[in-house]
């Protein structure tokens, strides 16, 4: 069952001026409720203004969105009732901090749902529990801490709100590799646990390849493909020959078919690469033996 639908989604920026930029171009898509999806694509193909569309933050020139069957703009009472079921974390999201502690940050969404002061408690917690922050960090100040930290306080603070989607635009940029895999860790224990929809733009192929279900391909303000995370990378060489990254991995395995070792060019994990490298030495001991 789809949670987010998009019919024939079109947009262009500046429509009506010689430097007019069509930045979607007919979008069809169905997000399926419960997965966690990876948005990929070069810088200007229209990943931001794609999902700007989700939760109303831009409102389509042409085409629909549909949020559990419903559209956002026409069906729906309140487009503010749309933000809170779809969570939108920007890029460097800790610039949204402002309040004197990282509860009252953590507690502001859930307080202009008008939720009583029980569950705004209750809701602060559960978020704080899933990004790994302490009472000590939430009876603190967000102006006190790291970058990574501050980063999971702005996330639980969407989380409290429990938006049926969670979308986060490139939610690591500027963090270290340990950094990257916390916060990332969280976001997928969070989508397995409560069965949410969370979307992930990245450039990181590592962490689509790590953490997503499906990946959703963008082109020149189209979709160029969206599918399981395997099949996608089934497709290395055309992503590398797109000029899109590929996990590290993947570029192993096809240095190793360019050598004459063709275990196959659909590994994107390192225990994706061992299974495959296993089973590629069975086979060959097989044929030894024979």
């Amino acid at each position: 069952m789809s949670v987010l639908k998009v019919e024939n989604l079109s947009y262009t920026y500046n429509p009506d001026m010689p430097n007019r930029v069509k930045a979607l171009d007919g979008i069809n898509l169905e997000i399926e409720e419960g997965t966690f999806v990876g948005v990929i694509g070069h810088t200007g193909c229209g990943k931001s203004t794609l999902i700007s569309h989700f939760n109303g933050l831009t409102k389509p020139q042409e085409g629909r969105i549909l949020l559990d069957g419903k559209d956002i703009w026409t069906e729906w009472e309140n487009i503010r009732q749309v933000r809170f079921n779809v969570g939108m974390v920007f890029q460097y999201p800790e610039y949204q901090l402002f309040e004197e502690t990282c509860y009252k940050d953590i507690a502001f969404g859930p307080k202009n749902m008008g939720l009583s002061e029980e569950e705004i408690d209750s809701r602060v917690k559960m978020a704080a529990k899933f990004c790994g922050i302490t009472d000590e960090m939430l009876a603190g100040s967000p102006f006190d801490l790291s970058g990574g930290q501050k980063r999971r306080i702005a996330i639980a603070g969407i989380i409290a709100m429990m938006p049926k989607v969670l979308v986060l635009d490139e939610p690591c940029a500027g963090l270290d590799p340990e950094g990257r895999e916390l916060i990332l860790s969280q976001v997928k224990n969070y989508q397995q646990t409560t069965g949410s929809t969370v979307i992930l733009v990245s450039h990181s192929m590592e962490d689509i390849a790590n953490y997503a279900d499906k990946v959703l391909v963008m082109e020149q303000g189209r979709v160029y493909n969206y599918d399981l995370t395997e099949n996608i990378f089934r497709d290395a060489e055309n992503l590398s020959r797109m000029g899109l990254g590929i996990p590290d991995i993947t570029k192993v395995f096809l240095k190793l078919k360019e050598m004459g070792v063709d275990i196959g060019t659909d590994v994107y994990t390192i225990p994706y690469a061992v299974k495959s490298l296993l089973k590629y030495k069975q086979a060959k001991e097989a044929e030894k033996n024979a």
